[in-house]
This record gives structure tokens, sequence and C-alpha cells, in this order.
């Protein structure tokens, strides 16, 4: 396998991801473009992560074990240790498509004025079931810049970028918790131009462990300290400490449980529209948190017909 000078560096940070990473790594090993490097870094992994990424037995997957510092600071060392300036963004719970490496590099590399390349997604249940196909909200880079304050406009996970170009914009920042990402794409918009491919490139799985929930679950301060940073550009380190107070009174497994199962349950409505499921997943939200009345609401919306669900989904300032 050719690695001593490889085109793309697979960058993908993994934290107690052991029940999903084996997929994660064969699905980029199965990639159709074969000169990558897999750059795995384990973030002080207490399950067996680390095991199952060092039981590879391929010269292109390279694992770095490091303690635990959380997903920021893991890219930004995944970002200096890269062989590759063309870098793939992948989480280690989600599944690139067979061609999501070839696609993407063959764009950046017809296109030398663009610094960044997202694309749309399917979306999977824990167990790996479809749940739906999400179309971003932005293609072009007219539209990534139009609607770049409004909301994150790429899936992390899907996003091929020029490494020297982000390392210029300034890398991940570390206090920017659980926006890292959306942080940087308001300075990196400022160097070239970004686009989503309208194809579904990697499947992305949600579940109860993963740090993203429903920000609607985080509060209305996490959404406040999160606007003013990506409109400017930065964040202090005190706002950094306050994001991260916030995030631990959250990091419980029955609220991020609820948070997930709310999650479904508004995609089987707004996205996929199956109602019974949908109930399904909201009751057993309301069961975790009896006093989160947006529950009730959702059940009860879960019996108005589709297209009255479409129209309320539109009005919704916060979709995913």
């Amino acid at each position: 396998m050719p690695t001593d000078h490889p085109e793309v560096t697979v960058l993908m940070p993994a934290y107690n991801a052991g029940k999903y990473i084996r997929e994660a790594i064969d699905s980029v090993l199965r990639q159709s473009f074969k000169n990558f490097e897999l750059l795995v870094i384990n973030d002080g992994s207490t399950d067996d992560t680390l095991s199952i990424a060092l039981s590879f037995h391929d010269s292109r997957v390279v694992v770095i074990n490091k303690e635990h510092e959380g997903i920021a600071a893991s890219l930004n060392t995944g970002l200096k240790l890269a062989s590759a300036n063309y870098i793939a963004r992948f989480d280690a719970d989600d599944i690139c498509q067979p061609t999501r490496l070839q696609t993407q590099l063959d764009f950046l590399r017809d296109h030398p004025d663009y610094v960044l390349v997202g694309s749309d997604a399917d979306y999977i249940l824990d167990n790996g079931d479809f749940l739906f196909s999400f179309k971003c909200i932005a293609h072009s880079d007219e539209e990534v810049k139009n609607n770049l304050y409004v909301y994150c406009p790429f899936i992390h996970s899907s996003v091929m970028y020029r490494r020297d170009e982000v390392l210029k914009a300034g890398g991940y920042n570390i206090h920017a918790h659980n926006f890292e990402d959306y942080l940087l794409w308001t300075n990196l918009a400022k160097t070239g131009k970004m686009q989503n491919l309208r194809e579904p490139l990697i499947k992305v799985r949600l579940n109860a462990a993963s740090a993203t929930i429903d920000e609607k679950w985080r509060g209305e301060r996490f959404r406040q300290l999160k606007r003013q940073a990506t409109t400017r550009g930065s964040i202090t380190e005190e706002e950094g400490v306050e994001l991260l107070e916030i995030s631990g009174k959250q990091n419980d497994e029955k609220i991020k449980e609820g948070a997930y199962h709310a999650l479904c349950g508004k995609k089987f409505l707004a996205n996929n529209y199956q109602p019974k499921k949908a109930r399904n997943h909201v009751r057993k939200a309301i069961s975790i948190k009896p006093l989160r009345l947006d529950n009730y609401l959702l059940y009860a919306v879960s019996y108005f017909p589709a297209p009255v669900i479409a129209w309320l989904h539109r009005q919704s300032p916060n979709r995913l």
C-alpha cells in the first residue's frame, strides 16, 4: 500500500468509540482512492478503542495515543502530524461511502481557489438503521457565505480541506467547546471558497454517547455564547470555561440519551415521516426527562399530517 507520500490524510479523533470504530476504519480502508493515511488520534479512551485501532494490519493506519484533552486538541495534534496537505475529517462512529476521498480530492484539485469541500449525508441510528437523508442548508460558495452566520453549513466529518489554509486560519480553538469546527469555518471563509457537494458521501451515526446533542437541550446561554463567538471569529478563555461548565452539567448519560431520542423523534417526523417510530423515540425521551414540556408537544405534533409537520419544520430557526 502506498504510504510514503500519501496525498490525503484521513483525520479521525477517537474517544471511547470502541462500539463503532471498527466499522468506521473499515469504511476508510475500502475507499476507491488508495493513496492515503488514516491518522487515528486516540484521546485517552478508557474502553477498547485503542486496541481495536491497533488491530488493523494495514500500514496506512497510523495510531497516536495521547491523554484525554478533548476533540479540538486532538484535531490540532493530528494537523501537526499529518503527512498530506489534503485533510479528510472523519469521526470514529461514522461511515465513509467508497468514493468519498476520490470525489472530494478531484474537486479540490480542479478548483484551486477552494479551501474546503463538504457534502450531504445520510443519517443513521445508533444501530445503523437509516434515519433520514440530509441536504445541507448551503451548497455553492455564495450560499455558504450567505448562511455562514445563520447556521453551521458543514457536517464536520464530511469535509476535506487544505491543511496549510486551516493552520493559517488558526486551527481548532480549544475554548470553542462543541462548535470548534463552526468557529474554524467562519475564519477559513476569509481565505478562500467553500462548497458542499450534492451527494451523500458519508453516513453520520446519531448515538446517545456522542458529544453532539440537540442544542435546545443545552440552553439559551450556550447558544448565546456560540453566536457571539462565531460572529466575531474568536472566543475568550473565560467564555470557554463557561461553555465547559454548561457542557459538564449535561455530560450525563441520561441527558444524552434523552436528547438522542428526542432528536430521532423529530427526524422521524420532519425528514422521514414515520410517526409511529417518532412516538416510540419521544416516549423514551419523556420517560428519561418527564419535566421537559417540549417533548410532550413533540408527541402531540406526531399526530399531525406530514404537510403540516413539514411546514412547522421550515419555520424552525434551528434545523439539523
